[in-house]
């Protein structure tokens, strides 16, 4: 039985030897074979160079995927899955916040087969207040405008067996999220607690603006609430206008009404021009996210894939980058 293992790497090059090293102390706690698949997502940094130098020496199997330019997390582990060729699927990220540890959990829970998917739901996190802050308000709104079965505090890392990752991978959407898709997909889920660790080297890149796009990607991939938020604005604003309608045809039948209203019509124009406005607004993020899948584009594109095998090369020797750009037991595909 092979456990595969999923990294995308992204301006990760100070964490990714402390990230082998606990790496290598997963392979006898596993007690089956360890595949990893790191998958380098257009990182302008030098984590190729380390990877592809460090991976011969590790005490794992490993398949060094590295993708013609940053295509977006998502599109990262999707390349990676499908190169994965184990049992079960894990995916976690390269910057050591959820514990490498944790996969022998999920792996154990996968196991006896009577689960699919297992989720890693967040007990606490060690980042600074104002990220805990943001974060916990981020997945809050999720929960309420967006998918209200997803885990509190969100999901970043996960395990699976073959048949949830074969329909992940059949899902293939544009301008999607992961995380949605795993709720949307089902199957028999359960959950491993864990504590978010303090990022040990660099900063993250989930910016704000990272987290408002994933929101509003995830709003109108998985929810039809802007339709309804409109609608809502919709009737309402039919509603204000009929009311004011009545009430100056009952001040001019009474007489009250000698002047036009200039502010009462600029008011109005002012309200409808932008329900208007915000209507085509949303009308367009989707009629640009159904142009977009019907591109039928890939997700990604693999510029080199390299294998390296575990016993391939003794722990001793040194691994040397030739002028390909390939180190020693690098079989290209």
């Amino acid at each position: 039985m092979t456990f595969s293992i999923v990294i995308p790497v992204y301006r990760n090059e100070e964490s990714l030897k402390l990230l082998l090293e606990r790496l290598d102390g997963l392979v006898e706690r596993i007690e089956s074979t360890l595949e990893v698949v790191f998958v380098i997502d257009g990182s302008p940094d030098n984590s190729f160079q380390f990877l592809q130098a460090s991976l011969p020496r590790a005490r794992f199997k490993s398949q060094l995927l590295v993708l013609s330019r940053n295509f977006g997390s998502f599109s990262a582990i999707a390349a990676g899955l499908t190169a994965a060729r184990g049992d079960y699927f894990a995916v976690i990220a390269a910057d050591l916040q959820e514990p490498p540890e944790l996969l022998i959990e999920f792996f154990q829970t996968l196991r006896p087969g009577d689960c699919d998917l297992v989720l890693g739901k967040r007990q606490g996190r060690g980042d600074p207040l104002l990220t805990r802050l943001s974060s916990r308000l981020f997945w809050s709104l999720y929960r309420k405008l967006v998918q209200r079965d997803m885990p509190k505090g969100g999901v970043d890392v996960f395990a699976c067996n073959n048949l949830v990752r074969q329909h992940l991978l059949d899902l293939n959407e544009s301008n999607s999220t992961l995380v949605g898709l795993l709720m949307w997909v089902g199957f028999r889920r359960r959950t491993v607690s864990y504590t978010r660790a303090v990022r040990p080297y660099g900063k993250s890149a989930w910016s704000f603006r990272r987290k408002l796009r994933y929101l509003k990607d995830s709003v109108f991939a998985f929810s039809d609430l802007p339709v309804r938020v409109l609608g809502f604005l919709g009737i309402s604003g039919l509603l204000i206008a009929f009311f004011l309608t009545c009430l100056v045809m009952i001040a001019k039948v009474m007489g009250k009404v000698n002047v036009p209203g200039y502010t009462a019509s600029t008011i109005i124009i002012i309200f409808f021009g932008g329900l208007n406005s915000l209507g085509i607004a949303v009308l367009g993020e989707y009629l640009w996210r159904t142009f977009e899948n019907t591109k039928k584009r890939p997700r990604y594109i693999i510029f080199h894939t390299s294998n390296f095998d575990a016993e391939a090369l003794a722990p001793e020797k040194e691994a040397q980058i030739t002028g390909n750009g390939r180190a020693p037991g690098a079989r290209p595909v």
